[in-house]
């Protein structure tokens, strides 16, 4: 019986299983869970969003206390231009993050590190510049870079010393977006070692309009593929976004793949970074209960499920100490939104229905994120004797992509 196993993935000279875990924020694609798939010789993503906040809660520094002291003056007015990241304590909290990372990986895998480039945090270059740099001095195997067409980041990392060592990859959702970011590539002579192409059914943002079920993750991979071809370019191509089955896998692969990443299996796995009772959540989800709404203050469509709580929520917005989603100048389409939300007769802020604070919500856990697949998860397991789904292992949901149907 052919499987994916039967498919190795090489980059840079290097061999390995087939499978990419993707990168979830915020830390949900836990170091735990990136390091399961590095000892199996697979990947493993961890996710640099809200990095300092990340370093906080795992290893006790003070990043978000401090940022919010600083600028506590501003949390009463609406403009924002002012509140700036100290870019030492970014630089420190990626490099305690992704330190922390390769300390752990055991194995032949890779771990990768998903930085996107909407995460602009009212300094949208420099900032990005901090990531991406601190990433590599911190000895990161890979960068993914995401949402977003970074069409300057290779530049931004052009003068790094291991700018031509570490793999260096894109995620795309079709042929168009990545012949805008070849030409930037080329103007560092750098190109992408991987390219990840993700589909309309993937998890959390999406890089379509309101057409996405228009779209097909075959039909992207195989076009790209075609691209590569005609530009005599051999590159690797990762299929993501509703592959839940080592079939969907080999189909794929049929299609021009050479891997595959996944995300959703690995919600309700032991080592994701999700609390326990959320990973019930998704366990107990049905078809009905996904929905793919525009309430993200990036202007991509998002994912999630219909009950996630940030869906009922007038949260004050916390620029002061997170602010990861402010724009040039201070902007922000949920600062907006919260302005223009009324008060009810009490004097209480009535229900901000068009924006969500993606911050706060994403510190909390309160954004179920999920790809289309998501209900099939309790197919994957077994139930308890209390009601509840037994949680599963990193590396046999890994096994099972690879060997299985």
């Amino acid at each position: 019986m052919r499987t994916l196993a039967d498919h190795p993935l090489t980059i840079m000279g290097h061999d390995y299983q087939p499978v990419i875990i993707g990168g979830m924020g915020v830390d949900i694609s836990s170091t735990q869970l990136a390091c399961s798939a590095a000892e199996m010789g697979a990947i493993g993503h961890i996710s640099d969003a809200m990095s300092p906040f990340v370093s906080d809660k795992n290893f006790g520094t003070n990043f978000t206390k401090r940022k919010s002291d600083r600028l506590r003056v501003y949390a009463d007015s609406k403009d924002k231009k002012d509140v700036q990241f100290d870019l030492a304590d970014l630089r420190s909290g990626q490099m305690k993050h992704v330190e922390n990372a390769m300390n752990q990986k055991r194995g032949e895998g890779a771990i990768w590190i998903n930085i996107m480039e909407k995460l602009t945090m009212n300094n949208p270059q420099g900032t990005l510049e901090v990531r991406l740099n601190a990433a590599l001095d911190a000895g990161i195997d890979g960068i993914t870079l995401s949402a977003g067409l970074h069409t300057s980041s290779l530049r931004l990392m052009a003068n790094n010393p291991r700018f031509r060592d570490a793999q260096i990859g894109i995620i795309v959702s079709s042929d168009r977006a990545l012949k805008l970011f070849l030409r930037s590539g080329s103007r560092v002579e750098r190109l992408p070692d991987y390219i990840i192409v993700e589909g309309p059914l993937a998890g959390g943002h999406l890089g379509f309009g309101e057409d996405w079920p228009a779209h097909s993750l075959d039909t992207i991979v195989a076009d790209v593929a075609r691209l590569l071809k005609a530009e005599n370019l051999s590159i690797p191509i990762i299929a993501a976004g509703g592959i839940f089955t080592g079939s969907d896998a080999l189909r794929a692969v049929d299609h021009g793949a050479s891997a595959i990443q996944v995300a959703t299996r690995f919600t309700i796995t032991e080592e994701c970074g999700l609390p326990s009772n959320v990973k019930q959540e998704y366990l107990r989800s049905e078809e009905k209960d996904v929905v793919v709404n525009c309430v993200s203050p990036t202007g991509y469509l998002m994912r999630m499920l219909s009950y996630s709580p940030c869906l009922t929520s007038n949260m004050r917005p916390s620029c002061e100490a997170f602010g990861y989603m402010l724009g040039r100048e201070g902007k922000c389409q949920y600062l907006d939104a919260y302005d223009a939300t009324p008060l009810d007769e009490k004097g209480k802020k009535l229900l901000v229905k068009e924006k969500i604070c993606l911050c706060y919500h994403f510190s909390k856990f309160n954004c179920y994120t999920c790809g289309h697949n998501v209900f099939r998860l309790k197919d994957t397991t077994t139930k308890n004797p209390d009601g509840s789904y037994k949680l599963l292992k990193a590396q046999d949901v890994i096994k099972d992509y690879l060997h299985n149907e």
